[in-house]
């Protein structure tokens, strides 16, 4: 009988739990979508230039979330210069968003590696929850006109052909 009481209170519990939780009215953060614009940001590199994502617009802009810590992400790296170097600088902007990681640490990295690409900083993680990033890395393609067009969760080879095929309508018509 003793233990039929029990279960009796927590089922209240729980209902008077879910209950009161359903009442409260909690507005989520505005996230990410593909189709719609790509949450906006102001952040600074590491030589202290500001990004701004909706001064970008014009380009096709890629943007990368990764950590030094996180192996996947140093392994598409590479492939990343590799891809920036390749596409023209008037109709594409890369920008690699450093996450939960000490810039000394990065700039260390991409130096040693000759990466070139612009690192920004998020100390606050503001871009990290305006993209709702699950982990790193995680890329976004924002087309010319700054609506979220592809999400691409995990690593990729991105010099690759199935990459270029991923980018190219966007890239096409982009001045």
């Amino acid at each position: 009988m003793r233990r039929k009481i029990t279960y009796w209170f927590i089922f209240l519990l729980l209902g008077a739990g879910l209950t009161v939780g359903c009442d409260r009215k909690v507005e989520a953060p505005a996230v990410r979508t593909i189709g719609k614009p790509a949450p906006d940001f102001i952040l600074e590199d590491a030589t202290g230039k500001t990004w701004r994502l909706a001064d970008l617009r014009g380009k096709v802009v890629f943007v990368n979330f990764w950590a030094t810590w996180c192996p996947p992400c140093r392994a598409e790296m590479p492939s990343m210069q590799a891809l920036y170097q390749s596409l023209p600088h008037e109709s594409f902007q890369m920008l690699t968003i450093l996450s939960n990681d000490k810039p000394e640490v990065a700039a260390k990295f991409v130096a040693a590696i000759g990466f070139t690409a612009p690192v920004l900083l998020d100390p606050e993680n503001k871009a990290y929850r305006a993209y709702g990033l699950t982990g790193v890395p995680e890329t976004y393609i924002v087309d010319k006109d700054g609506i979220l067009r592809e999400a691409v969760i995990g690593p990729m080879h991105w010099n690759s052909p199935e990459a270029l095929r991923l980018l190219t309508p966007y890239l096409q018509g982009v001045e």
